[in-house]
């Protein structure tokens, strides 16, 4: 009898678990229908902006890792884009901070509350090799629909696109409700100098923006989870830290090699280390993005992503299966770099080994390299860390005015599914975690995952089409954030 009872209730217990597997993942709802792209601003023209982003491709603003930034380059730039837009400089006449980054302000009235700040780096990383590319990497030719040369995506495409709209809100006599900055950086793909003095200029002056967009995520149109577009808008982007790892030995002939070298020791903590990866973490801004993700996947996949709670370690062992997705989940390490001896027959008298790591939210620099150390416990080595390095920035809010507004707007204009989503790469943007309320990362560009490959890649380019998608977006974002409507246009 006891055994027939247990069978019972261990049967309702199952039965009550399943429907409650079922009940959540049906409470996830429907996917909202997707909105019609909004009309294009009158005094946009398509052509001409498609114009000014081949003359801007010409005049390449070239970051180089340790090399100051071309000062005749970046005044030809300038002086290009003072030339282009006279109106957008009358309007908004930019200062210039940090050796090189722009500051526009056009002024609202205030209406709409604090000023909203747009991000768009003019400078570009250099081409490794220039004759595997379709067209010139700097010739800003128009081909096959498209603009092609280095900075096409990243991201003088953006800048374009955005300085097009405010000089159409110009010539077009258009008023703001709240002050809406540009700004424009001039080592971005460096050591983000200019984002970090324009931040400095921002808090020197006490403007607090709602919020701030920056490059970062983008309209994926097949994505691993939906199989289909998505929106991604990133709340957050990891940190970023080199550990160098260095053994040092006696040397000497390579012909009476002692037990253990400095190479040897070397190898053995790389060993070590990579044998102790950081745990994965289902949570934060991948569980958000998910979360958002589930009414637009089929049901048997909805079932664990609404469910979580109970089916988190296999959510992460499937997330974890790609490179991609784990870079979500946790900490990544990569070793980049090895130096040793200068010779082959010469046993190495310190050997070094580099490795980059970019930090989860839930992780810290210092966690990093207390990992390491511990790893390598015993071992005859020394860690340091080598160059820059910054902590995770702070995970922004998906459920604020800001992003549901960018959210909006990237619906309306790409008639997607929109989510937040975690940055695996880094961005200037966190320069103003200080100082705004909110800061995302979303490019308003459609690609595939195999199209992102040429970003910093070969043959980068923007198709016109595309181009015209970025106008819609801004205008799209600043209709309904920054322009202030005359109440005989208002509705009844």
């Amino acid at each position: 009898m006891r055994l027939k009872q247990l069978l019972l209730l261990s049967g309702v217990a199952l039965f009550g678990l399943l429907l409650l597997l079922f009940v959540r993942a049906l409470s996830v709802g429907q996917v909202p229908p997707a909105a019609t792209s909004p009309v294009a601003h009158a005094s946009v023209s398509l052509q001409r902006a498609a114009g000014h982003l081949s003359e801007a491709l010409q005049l390449p603003v070239v970051t180089q890792d340790g090399v100051p930034t071309n000062e005749a380059a970046l005044g030809r730039f300038h002086d290009w884009l003072s030339r282009t837009y006279p109106a957008l400089y009358r309007a908004a006449p930019p200062i210039t901070v940090g050796g090189g980054t722009l500051i526009f302000r056009l002024a609202g009235s205030g209406a709409a509350g604090r000023p909203i700040v747009l991000l768009a780096h003019h400078d570009v990383v250099p081409v490794q090799s220039p004759r595997a590319w379709t067209a010139a990497p700097f010739s800003g030719e128009l081909r096959n629909g498209a603009v092609w040369g280095r900075g096409a995506i990243d991201n003088r495409g953006s800048l374009i696109a955005i300085v097009e709209v405010l000089s159409g809100i110009v010539e077009a006599e258009e008023q703001l409700s709240r002050d809406v900055y540009l700004v424009s950086s001039h080592d971005e793909e460096g050591l983000q100098s200019g984002a970090k003095a324009a931040a400095a200029w921002f808090q020197e002056h006490h403007i607090r923006p709602e919020f701030v967009l920056d490059e970062g995520s983008l309209v994926i149109s097949d994505h691993p989870v939906t199989k289909g577009r998505v929106a991604l808008i990133g709340i957050s982007e990891k940190g970023y830290a080199t550990l160098r790892i260095t053994a040092v030995a006696r040397g000497g002939h390579s012909s009476a090699p002692p037990t253990n070298t400095a190479v040897s020791t070397l190898a053995e903590a790389l060993r070590r280390i990579a044998a102790d990866p950081f745990p994965f973490h289902y949570g934060g801004p991948t569980k958000e993005m998910l979360d958002a993700l589930a009414p637009s996947v089929p049901f048997t996949t909805r079932i664990p992503i609404a469910n979580s709670w109970l089916f988190a370690p296999v959510l992460e062992r499937v997330i974890g299966a790609s490179p991609q997705g784990a870079a979500m989940l946790h900490t990544t390490m990569a070793p980049t770099m090895l130096v040793g001896s200068p010779k082959t027959n010469v046993l190495a008298t310190e050997a070094s080994a580099w490795i980059n790591y970019r930090i989860a939210p839930t992780d810290s620099v210092a966690a990093v390299v207390q990992r390491a150390r511990n790893a390598v416990e015993g071992l005859p080595v020394k860690l340091s860390l080598d160059g820059p390095f910054r902590e995770p920035s702070k995970v922004s809010s998906s459920t604020s005015a800001g992003f549901r507004q960018i959210s909006d707007a990237a619906r309306r204009t790409f008639g997607v599914v929109t989510a937040p989503a975690p940055v695996i790469a880094a961005t200037e943007s966190r320069a103003f975690d200080k100082i705004a309320d909110n800061v995302y990362r979303f490019q308003p560009v459609e690609l595939s995952i195999a199209e992102t490959e040429m970003i910093h890649g070969t043959d980068e380019h923007l198709s016109v089409h595309a181009l015209q998608k970025m106008m819609d977006f801004y205008h799209e974002l600043l209709r309904t954030t920054a322009i202030q409507v005359p109440a005989d246009r208002l509705p009844d």
